[in-house]
């Protein structure tokens, strides 16, 4: 068995092998999703390995690129994401020496820490190789009753974007100097990473409103009948917007989407609700850090997260 790293060229191979171990009927399977998320990402181009037997791609193992920041200091980070071994090469070990292998690349290119959040069957197989718990992700529920509106159910989510690019970008390094005045963890975010993550993803569409001093990105998230209006961005320049404002804006947005709780990161947005360790756990590997950033890291009321930062996507 070879494992290299993977080039462009190796996209439509790569997602036959994503298809044929996750299935055919996976709409989101493309080579434009996998450009998306690996190529096209602002932050850098994945790390991506591969394993290699009579010349056919058997394995794909990616590490998205992110960057979180502590202050003024800026952290090269991965995120742990896509993964397939091919069903006939299946009980190879494939998965753990890809990883593996990944993580000896990111070692090397002095990234600092890979983080995710997988599941309850993935998770023992991350610990084994060397990633550390951090905790449930803090999350901030509030009720509503814009269900009981049925005549008014949003299905469309529409691109209500009344500033500029170069206002966007604005707002966004406003947002980050403040952030990096508190204590906690953030991702420094950009007018051309809101884009991307939440204007142009083919994987999830999003409402997307942006005016004088705010920039938001919702959507509904279905639970079978239960519909959650998830706060999956929300930046704001208090000098510009009063929360008050910000409230009564996003109070509108949820009459129009009938649904029966909200959810948003109670570090980043004042609201009223339940607030807690409530969502998945994420888990963490160091890297290239210093003893008292990992000790810091390793805290998850640290960890200034919008809920977009930390869902799959």
């Amino acid at each position: 068995m070879e494992i290299r790293v993977a080039n462009e060229n190796d996209i439509p191979d790569i997602v036959d092998v994503l298809k044929a171990s996750l299935g055919e009927g996976q709409l989101e399977l493309s080579e434009k999703v996998w450009r998306f998320k690996h190529i096209d990402n602002p932050f850098g181009k994945s790390i991506v390995f591969l394993a290699i037997e009579d010349n056919k791609i058997i394995g794909v193992r990616a590490f998205m690129r992110w960057k979180w920041q502590h202050g003024s200091k800026q952290f090269s980070a991965l995120r742990a994401v896509d993964t397939a071994t091919h069903p006939n090469h299946q009980g190879k070990g494939i998965f753990k020496k890809l990883t593996l292998k990944a993580v000896d690349y990111a070692k090397a290119d002095h990234d600092n820490f890979i983080f995710n959040t997988p599941n309850e069957k993935s998770r023992p197989g991350y610990l084994k190789m060397g990633w550390r718990k951090v905790g449930k992700i803090n999350i901030g529920l509030k009720p509503s009753l814009s269900f009981l509106n049925l005549t008014n159910k949003e299905t469309v989510y529409k691109l209500n974007k009344n500033i500029s690019q170069n206002q966007i970008e604005e707002l966004c390094q406003n947002w980050n100097k403040n952030l990096a005045t508190k204590t906690g963890l953030f991702t420094p975010k950009s007018a051309e990473i809101l884009m991307w993550r939440y204007e142009k993803n083919p994987l999830q569409s999003y409402e997307i409103d942006a005016g004088a001093g705010y920039y938001l990105a919702i959507y509904i998230k279905k639970r079978g009948k239960f519909r959650e209006f998830r706060i999956a961005e929300c930046l704001y320049d208090e000098n510009i917007i009063r929360i008050k404002e910000l409230k009564k804006i996003i109070n509108k947005l949820v009459s129009r989407f009938n649904c029966h709780i909200i959810s948003f990161s109670p570090n980043l947005i004042s609201m009223s609700g339940k607030k807690g360790n409530l969502g998945p756990i994420l888990t963490f590997n160091a890297l290239s850090l210093k003893n008292q950033d990992q000790a810091y890291f390793l805290k998850i009321n640290n960890w200034n997260n919008s809920l977009g930062d930390l869902e799959l996507f």
